[in-house]
């Protein structure tokens, strides 16, 4: 593989052969035709196994919530701190991308890329766990998987915002409906809670984390043809490790931990902030973008199902119809957000916690 020497352009790669099979591939223009050839065969031949992979993606990152609850506990038996286990993930995947970008004599970002990594920095090593993190000391797992399924609606809002594409009326008014289902769902929790009218204070930190990850991702998504997709998750954490390392030892927690919090930790750091994004990228160049997407849909209710064996959190019926009605919603937007005429250059949101990636048409 030879280095390329200069990274994409902030305005958008003519559209060349070569250019075309660098996207499909996932790999950046000037990485070299080889590699890119090799990945882009392997999208025709290999359309299941992207399938299954953006499946197995979308499982990792939907066993983030009951793993995040146990890493944090609740409010009666807390475990480690939210800001130990959001700086701690961070530094755990930032040591790991450290060995991957060295293994893959990976280059350098330049220094048009450092602004929106920095911004996705704050948007998904911090902003969107750290507000999970507290939010999940007070509510279930089920509970925050219905909050947080806005999230691919949110990012092609932020999109439409961010990136000035023209979305159809369709998509705001889907954005209104699933913004109006999360309320409804929320004040049927506080009562049931509290018997009063009002809201779960926790739900506004899952809609404010909900926020920060799109803003991460459209922003990572703007470098992402320069890098490559699986570059973009791996320079965000080591971007953070100088803060990140030396925090976690700082707030390294000195009461005993119980097993299972740790369990939750290396989860989270693993696997929610690092190896998950490798499966979805590569699903997502195997199996076609616009295919695999789909698979993000099933999110909210693989989160359910795992926090009944992790957490022992009942099967409840209005949390799976509120889910349902969210993914429901989130779908009809997409179509819409797909559909819209772009007035600048066009990167959808194909992913859960969640990573972007070129439409199918720019592959």
């Amino acid at each position: 593989m030879t280095e390329h020497k200069s990274l994409a352009p902030p305005h958008p790669l003519p559209e060349t052969p070569r250019n075309r099979l660098c996207r499909a591939a996932g790999v950046a223009p000037g990485e070299g035709v080889g590699e890119a050839t090799r990945s882009a065969r392997s999208l025709g031949e290999n359309p299941n196994l992207g399938m299954w992979l953006g499946v197995l993606g979308v499982a990792m990152f939907a066993v983030t919530l009951p793993m995040t609850r146990l890493a944090t506990g609740t409010v009666d038996a807390p475990q480690l701190s939210p800001w130990f286990v959001t700086l701690g993930r961070a530094a755990l995947a930032g040591v790991c991308s450290v060995l991957f970008l060295l293994a893959t004599r990976s280059p350098v970002p330049q220094r048009q890329h450092w602004k929106p990594l920095g911004i996705a920095v704050l948007g998904n090593a911090v902003g969107y766990p750290l507000l999970l993190a507290y939010a999940l000391r007070v509510v279930t797992a089920s509970h925050a998987a219905v909050i947080t399924a806005l999230l691919p609606l949110v990012s092609a809002v932020v999109a439409a915002w961010v990136l000035h594409q023209r979305a159809r009326l369709g998509c705001w008014v889907c954005a209104v409906i699933g913004s109006l289902l999360v309320l409804v769902f929320s004040v049927l929790r506080a009562q049931q809670h509290s018997g009063d009218f009002g809201f779960e204070w926790a739900d506004l930190l899952l809609l404010g984390a909900v926020i920060a990850a799109s803003f991460g991702y459209i922003f990572g998504a703007k470098v992402t043809p320069a890098l490559g997709a699986e570059r973009v998750i791996c320079w965000v954490c080591v971007m953070a490790l100088p803060v990140t390392l030396p925090a976690t030892l700082v707030l390294w927690p000195s009461q005993p931990i119980a097993t299972s919090a740790w369990v939750g930790f290396v989860y989270v750091g693993l696997f929610s902030m690092w190896i998950g994004f490798f499966a979805w990228y590569r699903g997502l160049a195997l199996g076609g973008a616009l295919r695999v997407s789909q698979t993000q849909l099933l999110q909210p209710f693989l989160s359910i199902l795992a926090a009944i064996p992790l957490l022992r959190e009942p099967l409840d019926l209005v949390t799976l119809g509120f889910a349902a009605a969210v993914v429901a919603t989130v779908l009809v937007g997409k179509k819409f957000s797909q559909a819209a005429t772009p007035l600048a250059p066009r990167a959808t949101i194909a992913a859960p916690h969640f990573p972007l990636a070129t439409t199918k048409d720019d592959i």
